[in-house]
């Protein structure tokens, strides 16, 4: 009997009009099955919210200027929209299962990866991705250090989950430390970031 696994899918924003439509901060590359119709959410209120309502159904979804706009069932209003703004919404998706996308990838199955450098030399291990503007990986290291990572391909040029390994293109001050006569490079710091790609 295969097992599942909760995933984070989205989070509800702001009300949308009058009849219960929120606006939906999407937390997943694949919103389109993350968010069929009649998909059940499982809901964690945020920190002092009196919203009770644990399980929401997606009646509706719709796109908006780029927004996922979504209209769930137990959400009736506008006043039940501005109740359950800031709930995160999550998926129960089978523990075996992997996005459609081969170069994109549950959170679970980064996890737990030994992340070695371009030499081959093994670094660290993946104990966490952070999501947010951009997604990191948090590596820790054999010194028992937590060393953040941007999970975009030009830092991150490998991932097989079936070998267990993610290597990384790393450089001092990345995983690795700064020596003492290494001195950050003012460009590199200050030089865009990538776009994430997952």
């Amino acid at each position: 009997m295969s097992s599942s696994i909760e995933v984070l899918v989205g989070r509800i924003g702001k009300p949308h009009g009058i009849r219960g439509e929120v606006t939906v901060d999407v937390r997943t590359d694949e919103p389109e099955r993350r968010f069929e119709l009649g998909a059940r959410l499982d809901v964690t209120p945020p920190k002092g919210s009196a919203y009770a309502t644990r399980v929401l159904t997606v009646e509706k979804v719709r796109w908006h200027q780029g927004v996922l706009l979504a209209k769930f069932a137990e959400i009736a209003d506008r006043n039940a929209a501005e109740t359950a703004r800031g709930a995160l919404l999550h998926a129960h998706i089978d523990a075996a299962a992997s996005p459609e996308d081969p170069d994109e990838f549950y959170d679970h199955q980064l996890i737990g990866l030994t992340a070695y450098n371009l030499e081959g030399v093994e670094i660290g291990t993946v104990t966490k991705l952070l999501h947010g503007a951009q997604d990191l990986l948090q590596i820790r290291t054999p010194d028992r250090r937590d060393a953040l990572v941007p999970f975009v391909t030009q830092l991150v040029p490998e991932v097989d989950v079936a070998a267990g390994r993610v290597v990384i293109a790393d450089r001092p001050g990345l995983v690795t430390p700064f020596e003492e006569t290494d001195e950050p490079d003012p460009e590199q710091t200050q030089r865009q970031t990538p776009k994430p790609q997952r």
